[in-house]
């Protein structure tokens, strides 16, 4: 398949999960539709999440970077692993909301703490792209495209990982330690995941756009 179209496949994957946690982390959606929905909803984009974490993987590790490959190589390799890793995390914890009846112990094993590791492992990610980003552009360089997605992913890991900060439950009542907290960085990270997802989409191929018009 062509290689362009695969990578629209994995902007697309990203920008549509990073759309529904967005929308999850809106009060008034969670008010309008429901926890149960609300939940639903960020369970999909995780998947999502996962769907184009697989595809960056696969492009980035063909073939599997080795002791030979150029360090930008590996590093965009193992950030693109370290980052499917976090999705599938992201799948356990969400996933694990959708069950009814949680004791604050389970939702903290099952919930806030895959939670918190699938943030760790996408600030984990950002960085090494950072470093890859550094290495093929500049330290500082706003106007490119690449450096500008890579910034935008490392500081939604941030605000994801103030999110599960606040996400944490409070085994004595089962609240949630900061739920503004926790709402805010999921939000405020997912729009900086999509403005990411965005800027690293490339072009329709020319043949793609003939047929178009």
């Amino acid at each position: 398949m062509n290689r362009i179209l695969v990578m629209r496949r994995e902007s697309w994957g990203f920008a549509i999960g990073s759309v529904l946690f967005a929308l999850g982390a809106w009060p008034a959606y969670a008010s309008a539709v429901g926890e149960r929905l609300d939940n639903l909803t960020y369970f999909v984009g995780s998947v999502f999440f996962t769907l184009a974490g697989f595809i960056q993987l696969r492009l980035s590790g063909r073939p599997v970077p080795n002791a030979e490959s150029h360090r930008v190589e590996r590093w965009d390799y193992w950030s693109a692993a370290v980052q499917f890793i976090g999705t599938l995390l992201f799948n356990v914890s969400t996933g694990a909301t959708l069950i009814v009846s949680l004791t604050a112990d389970q939702a903290n094993q099952w919930v806030w703490r895959p939670d918190a590791f699938g943030s760790i492992a996408f600030l984990a990610s950002s960085a090494l792209a950072v470093l890859a980003t550094t290495d093929t552009d500049k330290l500082w360089d706003p106007h490119a495209r690449n450096w500008l997605s890579s910034w935008l992913n490392m500081i939604g890991s941030i605000a994801f990982g103030i999110s599960a900060v606040g996400a944490y439950l409070d085994p004595t009542t089962g609240e949630l330690h900061n739920a503004r907290t926790a709402n805010l960085g999921t939000f405020v990270g997912a729009l900086c995941f999509l403005a990411a997802a965005v800027l690293a989409l490339p072009p329709k191929p020319a043949e793609e756009r003939a047929a178009t018009t």
